[in-house]
């Protein structure tokens, strides 16, 4: 009888840190969303298939070889990353390698299969990881399941924070610093996969949970604009080789910071949120790289004409804008005005884990 798995991870989106948090140890706040991947896994025996729908990722066969997975195509992706990298633990463990499907399906996307921008492939290497995880049995604690999606995600986008993964993989608020992937990408090449969750490039790694704001509701927009999130961050950086403007890592950590003590406190967030969003539009400037779209400047500036703060969620460049407003704000007026500019609100809200588990 075949083994059958489901396995869900959520989205993520960023409230503060963007650019600054690919640095190691440097800050971020994000959230997990009520939008998933799923992954469901059946065993079978010889071969496998990987299927997905809604995702973008193309339909593969693989099979093992020399006790390592071996794909017909799609090799280099994140859903063959994520399982070489499980796989190559099992294999570690001296655990007998096993043949199954897996089927991906999305709500990261509109119907058109346009993606939201919330972290789609951070989400379906997590879920995978979790999968294989149950499937074998490694018994890995959430840390080391983060650490294995930041792995496979690195070896497709190696400038990768790694805090979506985190997002997915623990839910709710987080405050996230990360790891030295470079360090780990070096070590990569002589160590097991098992030693890698040990080396010291995860020494400046921080996932703090936090509450969520106490008396400001989160709103989401979507400017139904793409963005590419590896393309925006090297060309800032290469801009700006590396240093960004002097003073903005500090400035940035400062903004997080901010916002992480007011939501501890129960305090209004939203000077933290309009502090984080001058930063980026100061980095803007001074990359020559356009992080607020026209629309996303719009967006921002509606709801701070009625009295809340907003910015680009993540890379920018398209995807998403947050804002938070007080509970007496008009919201109907928010999502009027939003809507007249083209810009759609996405029922979002933030997820914890028994939400989705």
């Amino acid at each position: 009888m075949s083994d059958i798995l489901r396995v869900k991870a959520p989205g993520k989106l960023y409230i503060a840190g963007e650019y600054a948090v690919v640095e190691p140890g440097h800050a971020a706040i994000l959230v997990a969303v009520n939008r998933y991947i799923t992954v469901t896994l059946e065993e079978t025996e010889n071969t496998g298939r990987v299927h997905s729908e809604g995702t973008g990722f193309s339909t593969i066969y693989w099979r093992h070889h020399d006790n390592r997975p071996v794909f017909s195509d799609m090799n280099g992706d994140y859903v063959s990353h994520a399982i070489s990298t499980v796989e190559q633990l099992r294999a570690e463990r001296g655990l007998a390698a096993r043949h199954y499907n897996l089927e991906i399906t999305s709500d990261l996307a509109d119907a058109d299969g346009r993606k939201f921008g919330l972290g789609s492939s951070a989400a379906v290497t997590v879920a995978i990881v979790d999968a294989l995880n149950r499937f074998y049995q490694l018994g890995l604690t959430d840390l080391q399941r983060y650490q294995l999606g930041l792995l496979a995600v690195t070896r497709r986008a190696p400038a990768a924070s790694g805090g979506d993964v985190a997002a997915s993989t623990y839910g709710g608020w987080l405050l996230y610093r990360s790891p030295d992937r470079a360090a780990l990408e070096e070590a990569r090449g002589y160590l097991s996969v098992t030693d890698l969750l040990h080396h010291s490039g995860w020494d400046p790694l921080e996932i703090t949970p936090l509450p969520g704001p106490s008396a400001e509701r989160l709103l989401v927009g979507w400017t139904g604009s793409p963005a590419s999130t590896e393309h925006l961050v090297s060309g800032v950086q290469s801009r700006s080789r590396g240093r960004y403007f002097p003073g903005f890592l500090t400035a940035s950590d400062a903004a997080v910071m901010t916002l992480a003590e007011a939501l501890r406190a129960g305090k209004h967030v939203d000077a933290a949120v309009r502090r984080a969003r001058g930063l980026l539009r100061r980095l803007a400037r001074a990359s020559g790289i356009r992080i607020e779209t026209p629309l996303l400047e719009r967006l921002g500036n509606i709801v701070e004409e009625l009295g809340g703060a907003a910015k680009s969620s993540g890379a920018g460049g398209g995807d998403c804008g947050i804002a938070v407003i007080n509970e007496d704000t008009d919201l109907d007026a928010v999502y009027r005005q939003w809507q007249n500019e083209g810009i759609i609100p996405l029922d979002l809200t933030v997820t914890v884990r028994p939400d989705w588990k």
